[in-house]
């Protein structure tokens, strides 16, 4: 399945107000590929606002960063972590049972088509860096609300 084809997303980024603006770009290139699909992103609720405002996301999944699996939502065709490097956020997603996983390698998740985490990234490139590996064209610059 093409992800672009995905009629349905959830994006994993159950993190702070500032993790959530270090992953605008990856979202927004997200939305660009997927133009018909419905995005959600499991985080905080306090952010939903904010997410919205994006213009990248329809809805707000309730999660927080005790990763603890998520409410049910769902088929999912495309699940995308920029919660992290796994191995426990892969598996929250994995969870979902979704078409295809977009996200670092990990052995320790047993997913590895996706590219090696750098640790030393900064966090705007880093989740650029993940979604370009599957086929979105990500510009760390687009961080305007």
């Amino acid at each position: 399945m093409a992800v672009t084809a995905a009629r349905r997303a959830l994006v994993l980024r159950a993190l702070g107000l500032g993790d959530l603006l270090t992953a605008v770009p990856a979202l927004r290139a997200l939305r660009r590929g997927m133009p018909g699909a419905r995005i959600t992103l499991a985080a905080p609720p306090a952010l939903a606002p904010l997410a919205q405002a994006t213009g990248a996301v329809d809805d707000v999944l309730p999660a927080d960063s005790g990763l603890g699996p998520l409410p049910p939502s769902g088929p999912v065709d495309a699940a995308v972590n920029l919660h992290g490097r796994g191995p426990q956020s892969h598996r929250v997603l994995a969870a979902l049972r979704p078409a295809r996983l977009l996200a670092f390698a990990h052995t320790g998740a047993l997913h590895t088509d996706g590219p090696d985490w750098d640790p030393g990234e900064h966090e705007v490139a880093r989740w650029c860096r993940l979604v370009r590996a599957y086929g979105f064209d990500a510009d760390p610059d687009d961080l305007d609300l």
